[in-house]
């Protein structure tokens, strides 16, 4: 009943506006100083990720430390690139709600990515209002880019359903 209201209701769409233009704008703007700053490397993060992994009560897990060691780390000029890039065309996307659940769930993961990495900041705080726009599906981005593109979407793809039950009768 409540995921019900969130996904139809046309006053909670102008709720998940704000909340759309607060957290996309904060992952526009990260993106947006990290590419700015011109020789953004997430490797000294990294590194403390993996000392943060040792200790009597680690904050990082052993599991994470491993992926971060002989994944992220060898592969760092790629994240170096992704991150940037990925937290600019996120915050567009959810800034102007375009593709909005796409998004949204790329952004928390790399929420998540970040606090698995040891970094609290304003990961939770994007994480919850994130779920309420995740949640809201299709009506997150009623009042954005989705409000045009989902409809056409949806038309198209039900058009071809029906024709596709017509050839097969």
């Amino acid at each position: 009943m409540v995921i019900q209201f969130f996904r139809q209701n046309k006053y909670i769409s102008i709720l998940l506006v704000i909340l759309r233009v607060y957290v996309g704008y904060t992952w526009m703007m990260a993106g947006l100083e990290k590419l700015e700053a011109k020789h953004f490397s997430a490797y000294s993060f990294l590194h403390s990720a993996l000392v943060q992994a040792s200790g009597e009560h680690p904050a990082v897990q052993q599991w994470w430390a491993e992926i971060v060691k002989h994944a992220i780390i060898p592969n760092i000029a790629l994240f170096n690139m992704l991150v940037p890039w990925g937290e600019l065309f996120v915050g567009i996307g959810i800034l102007v709600g375009c593709f909005t659940k796409t998004a949204v769930f790329f952004a928390m993961v790399m929420n998540f990515s970040y606090m698995f990495s040891g970094s609290v900041s304003t990961n939770p705080q994007l994480i919850l209002l994130s779920m309420f726009i995740l949640v809201s599906a299709a009506n997150a981005g009623r009042y954005g880019i989705d409000g045009f593109v989902l409809p056409y979407f949806k038309e198209k793809l039900f058009m071809n359903k029906t024709r596709e039950k017509k050839v097969a009768a």
